[in-house]
């Protein structure tokens, strides 16, 4: 009985193995495959528009004194007063420096005491030779200072202007112009007259400076850099689309956008593209019609083809 229960333990075992060993694979399950799961990208669209277009050039513009006036001594000896500080703007004859000759210094009051006809003081009054600023002052009361060394210099206020860094291949678009807009690193907008243009170009950077003359003097401080905006190109009927929607290689030598030919597909259609400004792009070709799609976020890295999700 015994030989007779292993021998149908050893029956069973043997039709259960070859039961499941011939249970037939599910639909679509080969050896060696592996089931591909389609990638759909959520993204968000928008159309192109038509409008008014301008294109500016930014360049950079610091503020400058042409003409300084430089206040020296006319004799040797000590500062007796100093009746200025930097930054203080003064008239042209406005006393600024009373000195004391050497000799004055020397005898002191010798000459009085012999002869109190002859009124000698020693004293020689130093006057500002022009209308602007004290932007530099080189001595303090009590100083020795010899003849002809300065004392202070003055920046002629009326001779205030932006010197603009002009690339030179960009003349064409700024002489041409007789006014441009400054733009202050606080905000404050100016108008600026073109007056002329250095006679020399760096030779580095190979820009020119162009002097822009502000209508009137604000107290705005020397070196201070200013943008200046220029007008380059503009049209007052165009195709345009957000930056944001325009894509193109490394070299920036070819441009494109992804467009929606269906409810869940995308696909790359070259552009050439014209002004751009800070927010948009003009598409020169093809035409796009106002019920086109173009993507604008989820768009980097597509394919020429892909499936897209829109959301909102």
């Amino acid at each position: 009985m015994a030989i007779e229960r292993i021998r149908f333990s050893i029956i069973f075992l043997c039709s259960l193995l070859v039961f499941f060993s011939c249970k037939p694979k599910e639909a679509g399950e080969t050896a060696g495959e592996t089931k591909e799961a389609t990638v759909i990208t959520p993204v968000k669209v928008t159309t192109v528009s038509g409008g008014a277009l301008s294109e500016y050039i930014e360049l950079n513009a610091v503020s400058s004194f042409l003409q300084k006036s430089y206040v020296k001594a006319n004799a040797n000896g000590y500062l007796q007063t100093v009746n200025t500080y930097i930054g203080k703007p003064v008239e042209s004859g406005q006393l600024l420096f009373t000195l004391k000759t050497k000799e004055s210094q020397s005898i002191g009051n010798a000459i009085t005491i012999l002869d109190s006809s002859f009124k000698f003081s020693g004293l020689i009054n130093i006057t500002a030779s022009g209308h602007g600023y004290i932007t530099q002052l080189n001595h303090q009361s009590g100083d020795y200072v010899q003849d002809g060394e300065q004392l202070a210099v003055i920046s002629d206020m009326n001779s205030f202007v932006f010197l603009l860094d002009l690339p030179y291949e960009l003349r064409p678009y700024v002489l041409q112009k007789k006014t441009v807009e400054l733009i202050l690193p606080d905000g404050q907008h100016l108008q600026g007259n073109i007056s002329s243009a250095m006679p020399v170009v760096d030779a580095t950077s190979q820009t020119q400076s162009i002097i822009i003359r502000v209508n009137q003097y604000k107290g705005i401080p020397e070196n201070l850099i200013a943008k200046v905006r220029v007008l380059k190109n503009e049209k007052s009927s165009t195709r345009s689309v957000d930056k944001a929607a325009v894509l193109t290689d490394e070299t920036q030598s070819e441009f494109w956008v992804m467009k929606m030919i269906d409810s869940s597909t995308a696909v790359k259609v070259p552009i050439k593209k014209g002004i751009e400004t800070g927010d948009r792009i003009e598409i020169l070709s093809p035409v796009f019609s106002d019920s086109d799609r173009i993507l604008i976020y989820g768009n980097y890295g597509l394919a020429d083809t892909a499936k897209v999700k829109i959301v909102q």
